[in-house]
């Protein structure tokens, strides 16, 4: 049932987001793992309707920040304000209270407001003038940036931000037959406005701990700690994969088993997400950043690990 669910939410986004299955599964992954994507592209790429759409197919809350230079941390999560009416504090709570939280050009934000969603990110809660407030589940922050502006008003997300992201996807070009049906669907409506709700937020509450059950065998566990272990080996980079980024990419491995209707994770579960949980947690050295991108030397990895035969059998 939570299968057919599924399949049916993922269609109704292609409704909207042309030949993008694959990206919208990685954000049902990351919910489903209880992660959050960041999702890179050049401007008008659908990146913002990608995430409107997903809020809007599984029923749920939704908030928009738009980063700027001038966006403070309150703004993000909320502060208490003195109503001279009541003579009392009273809360405002910030946009973070919803179940998908979409960080538009995250990379705009000063450092200090980019942290702010640090603890929201990992603990799943925020804290309001040391008063602190729980995240109803299901929560998802998609934060989208662009990767060819220039450096004027912009901040890089530091290490230990990205590290906090489950994906890193880059969203691309349409085909050209793709770039065609949206010009066709496009010229006469708006087909976000007709985007029906298949999902609650109570489904995917559910799949987060039906999730938990799906079993990953000794040798399939050893292939993706291998990958782990050679990435903080390889001459070309200087910071491996920590591991939180193991336990990240177990968990989505876990999410994309669960997708397909199998109890078991595959190899193939395990290479398939590697560049999407790798590539920005990695650091490449200097003399390899000069001569590869970090797509290249991920793939240096997978073709240096030997991938196990898959097998479904508990182990």
């Amino acid at each position: 049932m939570g299968k057919r669910k599924v399949d049916v939410a993922i269609d109704e986004i292609g409704r909207v987001i042309y030949g993008k299955r694959e990206v919208v599964e990685l954000l049902l992954i990351g919910m489903i793992a209880r992660g959050h994507v960041l999702l890179e592209s050049v401007p008008g790429s659908g990146k913002t309707k990608l995430a409107k759409s997903f809020a809007k197919v599984i029923d749920g809350t939704f908030s928009r920040i738009q980063f700027t230079p001038d966006v403070l941390p309150s703004d993000v999560t909320g502060i208490q304000f003195f109503n001279p009416k009541t003579q009392e504090f009273e809360l405002r709570k910030g946009p973070v209270m919803t179940n998908v939280l979409l960080a538009d050009e995250i990379n705009r934000a000063t450092p200090k407001t980019q942290s702010s969603l640090l603890e929201v990110m990992e603990e799943h809660q925020t804290t309001i003038d040391g008063e602190t407030f729980s995240i109803q589940s299901p929560f998802i922050v998609i934060a989208t940036q662009n990767p060819v502006e220039s450096n004027h008003g912009t901040f890089p997300l530091p290490e230990a931000q990205l590290d906090r992201f489950l994906f890193k996807v880059d969203m691309g070009y349409p085909s050209e037959e793709e770039e065609r049906d949206i010009m066709r669907a496009y010229l006469t409506e708006e087909p976000l406005d007709a985007l029906q709700s298949t999902l609650t937020p109570e489904d995917l509450v559910s799949m987060q701990e039906e999730v938990k059950e799906v079993h990953i065998a000794d040798v399939v566990n050893d292939y993706l700690l291998r990958l782990v272990r050679v990435s903080r080996e390889h001459t070309d980079i200087e910071l491996g994969i920590s591991t939180r980024g193991a336990l990240a990419l177990m968990r989505a491995t876990q999410a994309r088993a669960y997708l397909r209707g199998r109890s078991y994770v595959s190899p193939e579960d395990v290479k398939s997400l590697v560049p999407y949980v790798f590539e920005h947690r990695l650091i490449l050295s200097m003399q390899a950043s000069i001569q590869k991108t970090p797509t290249e030397v991920v793939n240096d990895l997978l073709n240096s690990v030997e991938v196990p035969v898959e097998s479904g059998a508990r182990t």
